[in-house]
């Protein structure tokens, strides 16, 4: 299986439609000048098929939700996870690291003119969670966190070609929690945040501190009833309003958008239904 390296084409588009975004909100002016492009980046969205194996990805387009899904690659049923990240800070992905569920991980930046990914890691598959937030260990790079079977939490640091440091233990009891996720900062201080939900369908809010080795305060209640849903995931900003943003699917496919409001207190606006038909996906 060989994915469609195709992201400097969807760049540009993602690039475009944030620009008509910002033009747009413009009121009373014939031509506007381009907003600045956020810091909080703006992500795809994958997900392999359950049937087929089959590879797609989701663009935002423009109005908070995503374009119909695009097929990449056949024969994918190996792939536990895509992470994407903003290793140059213009708001857009340009790098990955793709896991498989051999516990392979490959790295490929669309800076480059590789053709391929490259392998920087194997045994990844003794983590039950692998993302990455964004920047949390100082330097301009991206960074992955992983949690292992036993719920203890890791950190890694990246170098620009996706290696990475030796993993730094954070602390255990991350077992309690069913899905972790996060991309870019949702409490308006500049850190990397997520969130993670327990057993009994609570919320909980972990903000960035800007120290690798204690990545995160004390986890804050968000609220509960988050239990309905059997996916939740962070592709960043989809809705251009520079505030990280989580995604949350149901089990019939509809898909959400909970919207960032960058305050710790009460960090996503009500949910918004984006989108639907995607009970057969695996997203990543």
């Amino acid at each position: 299986m060989k994915i469609n390296r195709r992201q400097r084409v969807l760049k540009g588009a993602l690039v475009a439609t944030a620009v008509a975004v910002a033009t747009a909100t413009v009121a009373g002016t014939a031509s506007a000048a381009p907003a600045a492009v956020a810091e909080t980046p703006t992500f795809e969205m994958y997900g392999v098929n359950k049937s087929t194996n089959d590879l797609y990805v989701w663009n935002p387009n423009g109005t908070g939700a995503f374009s119909a899904g695009v097929p990449l690659a056949s024969g994918a049923g190996n792939i536990a996870d895509i992470i994407v990240a903003d290793n140059n800070n213009d708001g857009f992905g340009e790098a990955e690291w793709t896991l498989y569920k051999d516990g392979r991980l490959d790295f490929f930046s669309f800076e480059g003119e590789a053709a391929d990914a490259n392998t920087v890691g194997r045994g990844w598959n003794i983590y039950k969670t692998v993302i990455s937030p964004g920047n949390f260990g100082g330097a301009q790079q991206a960074d992955l966190l992983g949690v292992d079977a036993s719920g203890v939490l890791w950190s890694y640091l990246s170098y620009p070609d996706g290696r990475l440091t030796t993993r730094t233990k954070i602390g255990g009891g991350w077992n309690i929690y069913n899905q972790i996720a996060g991309q870019g900062d949702l409490t308006g201080d500049g850190k990397a945040d997520i969130v993670a939900r327990d057993a009994a369908g609570v919320l909980w809010l972990y903000k960035g501190t800007g120290n690798y080795r204690a990545p995160f305060t004390t986890r804050a209640k968000i609220g509960g009833g988050w239990g309905t849903f059997n996916r939740l995931l962070s592709t960043g900003d989809i809705n251009f309003d520079g505030k990280a943003d989580l995604l949350a699917r149901k089990a019939d496919g509809k898909l959400f958008r909970y919207s960032g409001t960058g305050n710790a207190a009460a960090p996503f606006k009500p949910p918004v239904q984006i989108n639907t038909g995607l009970q057969n996906f695996n997203l990543l």
